[in-house]
């Protein structure tokens, strides 16, 4: 039984890696297992089989999820950009409680641990600028190496709770390629972008575990900046009434699935 729970929660890490604002260490923290499965895949060879049996179900719903949700967000970015942009910005704005709560876990809040979300939230606004700035790629000039730096990016916002690796794509500009390239199963693309994300998770996961190990409370409220200011790049300008009922129904879904959570 804890195998079919492992794969459902896999499926659900597979659509973070997917969905825009949706953050793959969020839901590793809202599951419960955001700490063991770092150090499960850290520490793999030190209890092989343990850690083995534990990452199976996850890895395999993991592929399940992006190759299930790749082609449906093809056809829903295609047909209601908008309003999938704006429920996804209320997914995002719903995990934010339940980040806070991480973060004074193990201290309780003082003011001055608002001044980490605040950098980061100037800096996930800057990124947002340079993007606005940059110019488009296209599929034809786009080398293995970026492909690569891609994916290593990428791994950022796997690995860190709050920052969405689908964000990091889209500053990158080559998002609407990820997505083509999981729903048309493109190797071409989806390996070098692969080999990169491994290589990353593989130093960022060493990275978070000891940040979170010696700072936890600092490095929490950290990715709560970074998580708010860079939902800003999935709002379009059309504040229409309709895209903000769309916005409060992400919101609302996002917020009854954290008190399931919580429940269970």
């Amino acid at each position: 039984m804890n195998f079919i729970f492992d794969l459902f929660k896999g499926v659900a890490l597979g659509a973070g890696c997917i969905l825009p604002g949706i953050s793959s260490g969020v839901l590793c923290v809202i599951f419960g297992i955001y700490e063991k499965l770092v150090e499960s895949v850290l520490n793999i060879f030190k209890d092989f089989k343990k850690n083995f049996l534990f990452l199976l179900p996850i890895f395999i719903g993991i592929c399940i999820g992006v190759l299930i949700f790749g082609n449906i967000l093809k056809y829903l970015f295609v047909s209601f950009e908008d309003t999938i942009k704006y429920v996804f910005a209320g997914l995002i704005f719903g995990s934010i409680p339940s980040l806070f709560k991480e973060a004074n876990i193990k201290n309780n809040f003082r003011l001055h641990y608002i001044f980490y979300t605040i950098i980061t939230f100037l800096l996930a606004l800057f990124l947002i600028y340079l993007e606005s700035t940059m110019t488009s790629f296209s599929s034809y000039n786009i080398s293995f190496l970026f492909l690569f730096f891609a994916g290593f990016l990428m791994s950022i916002g796997v690995v860190f709770p709050g920052v969405s690796s689908t964000i990091i794509l889209m500053c990158l500009r080559v998002y609407g390629l990820y997505l083509e390239a999981i729903s048309s199963v493109n190797l071409h693309l989806l390996f070098p972008m692969g080999i990169g994300l491994i290589v990353g998770c593989i130093v960022f996961l060493n990275i978070i575990n000891f940040f979170m190990k010696k700072f936890h409370t600092q490095t929490m409220y950290s990715i709560i900046g970074f998580t708010l200011g860079s939902t800003f790049i999935l709002l379009p300008n059309n504040f229409s009434i309709t895209n903000i009922l769309f916005l409060i129904l992400g919101l609302i879904i996002s917020l009854f699935f954290e008190n399931f959570s919580l429940k269970k």
